[in-house]
């Protein structure tokens, strides 16, 4: 199918991601300021679509990240090791005090009207140390990656982790891989450092060397810097504006042959409307709108991601690719964690219209 993308056939990985390694502390519904006991999930919005890809879609991936040998270190790459992906870690050692560490995210759950509540502490994060040349990409890709991809949170941790990125894409382009970057505009992380002004200088190198982006019209006006269209969307799940926005990301940025993004309409924590929609190669395609009852929503859209990712490297059509992402999405906000516990069968059947009817 003419995507307008140029995948190779084969290679020892399908997919490689750059990006930072977390663990989120989850007290489920109850906020922390009340939390008695948490549940650990491993993640990071990049690493989330190598677990997914290589869980659910059986491919090949790997992670390139930062690692820190204490216990936490430890618990993170003994769940990366169980969803079958490939690390690829520069190894720092923690002083027995203050770090580096691993970044711990705290999310609640929230419940009904109450909105879910996400913070960090990323104090002396090891992944924010990582740098231009602290992985040899020549050996990585000596025996073929199809696809590259990172993301706008890892770009925003500090000013090498960006450039890290830039060395990686062009590493990626050289091998021949498609590249994507999933824009994860985040208020909090940016501010930091530079703010928005920054995100756009620095997010403009790298979606120069970018095939694929993943972004809503938020991520596309403050990452991008792209201004919003003149009609307003009558609501979430409308398209119009992300579909208005297109001509000018393209126009800003012609190397890209890719957008796609997620539509979801909050009802309540636990009540989503979810849809999804893309530009591929010129045309435009719009998956169905399910209803959800969410178990978690952290990861619905690296599952998304991921599900389109894999209709591509696939051979899907560009219609059906969207589909398996939205589908796929829909399923991973129904498991704990931000990982997916989905099998492929499970995704092809909801793709197609499947139910909740029991099966036998």
């Amino acid at each position: 199918m003419d995507n307008g993308l140029s995948i190779k056939s084969d290679g020892a990985l399908d997919l490689l991601s750059l990006g930072a390694l977390v663990h989120r502390l989850d007290p489920g519904h109850i906020p922390f300021r009340r939390a008695n006991e948490c549940k650990i999930h491993v993640s990071g919005g990049e690493f989330n679509v190598a677990a997914n890809l290589a869980y659910c879609f059986r491919m090949n991936t790997a992670v390139a990240s930062a690692m820190v040998n204490y216990p936490i270190g430890e618990l993170i790459a003994e769940r990366v090791r169980a969803m079958g992906v490939k690390p690829f870690y520069k190894e720092f050692k923690h002083n027995g005090v203050n770090g580096p560490n691993m970044a711990t995210v705290y999310s609640d759950q929230g419940f009904g009207v109450r909105a879910p509540v996400v913070f960090y502490n990323r104090c002396n994060e090891a992944a924010s140390f990582l740098k231009p040349g602290d992985f040899d990409w020549k050996t990585i890709f000596k025996n073929g990656v199809r696809w590259f991809h990172s993301g706008g949170i890892f770009a925003s941790l500090s000013e090498s982790t960006g450039e890290l990125i830039i060395e990686g894409m062009k590493a990626a382009k050289q091998a021949g891989a498609v590249t994507s970057f999933d824009l994860n505009y985040r208020e909090k992380l940016w501010n930091i450092w530079g703010g928005q002004k920054k995100a756009v200088e620095v997010i403009a190198r790298i979606v120069e060397n970018v095939d694929f982006l993943v972004g809503n019209e938020e991520d596309l006006q403050k990452g991008l810097d792209v201004p919003g269209p003149e009609v307003a969307a009558k609501s979430k799940l409308d398209p119009s504006t992300f579909f208005g926005m297109i001509d000018k990301v393209v126009a800003k940025y012609p190397k890209v042959k890719a957008v796609a993004t997620t539509l979801r309409e909050v009802h309540s924590t636990v009540h989503h409307s979810w849809s999804a929609v893309a530009w591929i190669n010129g045309k435009t395609y719009t998956a169905p709108t399910a209803e959800l009852h969410v178990f978690d929503r952290v990861g619905g859209g690296d599952g998304f991601a991921s599900g389109i990712i894999y209709g591509l490297l696939s051979g899907e059509s560009p219609e059906e690719a969207v589909k398996l992402g939205w589908a796929h999405g829909a399923l991973l906000t129904t498991f704990p964690g931000d990982t997916s516990m989905a099998t492929l069968e499970e995704v092809r059947a909801f793709a197609k219209g499947g139910s909740a009817r029991i099966q036998r």
